[in-house]
C-alpha cells in the first residue's frame, strides 16, 4: 500500500488523519501502547494540573458550601468516567447518558447541567490535547493545518448554536419538544445506520472540506432548535467527509470543549443575577471525567481503527434511540 503524505495541511485535498492512519497501519497494538519519555513527561504534567484543579474545586466548594459539604460520590465518579470515556472515544454521548442518570438519582438541574458543562469544558480541552499527544490527530497553529481549521469551524458554529438554544429556551418560543427530540433522534439514527453501512461496504477516502461546512451548519441548526444533535452529527459528518475515524473523534472532543465555554459563561452570568448553582457534584464528576479524558485517547490510539469504524456509528444509533425512547437531548 502506498503511504499517504504527511497531514501537514499544505494541500487542500489532503485527508485529515493521515498520520494517525500511518501509526495504526505501521505499528502493532502493543507498540502503540508504548509511550515515549517526552509523552510520559507531558502526561505527568497533566496529572499535576489535575491535582491543582482538584484543590481549586475543594477551595470553591469549601468557600460556597463549607468544607463539610465536600464529598466524593463513588457511583458518580464511575458513571462520569464511563460516559466521558465513551464521549472522548466516540465523540458523543456524555450529557445524554449522565444527565438523566443524575436526575433519576434525585439531583436537580442546577446541580447537574452547569457542572456537566464545566466538566465537559475541562475534559474536552484535555482530551483534545491528549489525542494530539498520542497521535490520533495532528494540530498545528502557525500556520493552521486542516485539523485546526476544522476545530475552529466546529467551535464557531457550536458557540452560535448554544447561543441560539439559549434564545429559544428563554425567549418563550413555543416549540413541541417531543417532535424536536423525535427529529433530532431520527437524524442521529439515520446517520448512524448510514455509517454502519459505510463501514461494511467501504468507501473512498477523499477529503471533502465543503461537505464539512454543510455538516457544521446542519449540526448547529439541530443544536439551536432542540439543544442536541451536535456531537453525533459533526462526528459522523466528518466520517462521511473523508476524515479518519480516530481524528474525527479527537476534533469533535476538542471542539465541544471550546463550545462548552459558552455555556459556562452563560451560567456565570446567571449567578451574577442571583441564580444559585450547587457544586455538590463537581468533585466527583471532575474526578471521573478528567481521568477518562486521559484514558480514552490512549484507548483510541491502541485499538485498531477498524473497530472504531463500527463503534462510532453503532454508538450513534444507541444515542439516537435513547433520544427518541427516553426523550433526551443528544
Amino acid at each position: 500500500m502506498t503511504e499517504r503524505p504527511a497531514d501537514d495541511g499544505t494541500a487542500p485535498d489532503r485527508r485529515i488523519g493521515a498520520r494517525a492512519e500511518r501509526l495504526d497501519r505501521e505499528r502493532t497494538a502493543a507498540e502503540r501502547l508504548q509511550l515515549s519519555r517526552e509523552t510520559s513527561k507531558r502526561l505527568a504534567l497533566i496529572c499535576g494540573l489535575y491535582v491543582l484543579g482538584f484543590l481549586a474545586i475543594y477551595a470553591l466548594v469549601a468557600r460556597t458550601s463549607g468544607s463539610a459539604a465536600f464529598h466524593l460520590l463513588p457511583a458518580v465518579i464511575v458513571a462520569a468516567f464511563v460516559f466521558e470515556a465513551m464521549d472522548s472515544a466516540a465523540g458523543m454521548g456524555f450529557g445524554t447518558a449522565l444527565a438523566p442518570l443524575l436526575f433519576v438519582l434525585g439531583y436537580d438541574p442546577l446541580q447537574v447541567v452547569p457542572i456537566l458543562l464545566l466538566s465537559e469544558m475541562a475534559t474536552g480541552l484535555v482530551a483534545g490535547l491528549v489525542h494530539h499527544e498520542f497521535g490520533n490527530v495532528h494540530f498545528e497553529l502557525d500556520p493552521a493545518n486542516e485539523a485546526t481549521k476544522l476545530v475552529g469551524l466546529f467551535a464557531t458554529t457550536g458557540a452560535l448554536a448554544v447561543s441560539a438554544s439559549i434564545v429559544f429556551v428563554y425567549a418563550a418560543v413555543e416549540l413541541d419538544s417531543s417532535l424536536i427530540k423525535l427529529y433530532v433522534g431520527s437524524v442521529v439514527i439515520l446517520m448512524g445506520a448510514i455509517g454502519l453501512v459505510r463501514a461494511r461496504i467501504g468507501t473512498g477516502a477523499t477529503y471533502r472540506p465543503k461537505l464539512l461546512i454543510a455538516f457544521a451548519l446542519f449540526a448547529g441548526v439541530n443544536k439551536g432548535i432542540g439543544g442536541g444533535g451536535y456531537g453525533p452529527v459533526i462526528t459522523l459528518g466528518q466520517l462521511f467527509s473523508g476524515v479518519y475515524e480516530k481524528s474525527a473523534t479527537a476534533i469533535t472532543t476538542l471542539s465541544e470543549g471550546i463550545v462548552s465555554l459558552v455555556g459556562v459563561l452563560a451560567f456565570f452570568l446567571l449567578t451574577i443575577h442571583g441564580v444559585v448553582i450547587d457544586p455538590l457534584l463537581l468533585p466527583s464528576i471532575f474526578t471521573g471525567g478528567f481521568l477518562a479524558a486521559v484514558v480514552a485517547p490512549l484507548l483510541v490510539r491502541v485499538v485498531p481503527n477498524a473497530v472504531w469504524r463500527y463503534v462510532i456509528p453503532g454508538y450513534a444509533l444507541l444515542i439516537g434511540a435513547a433520544a427518541i425512547g427516553l426523550g433526551l437531548d443528544v
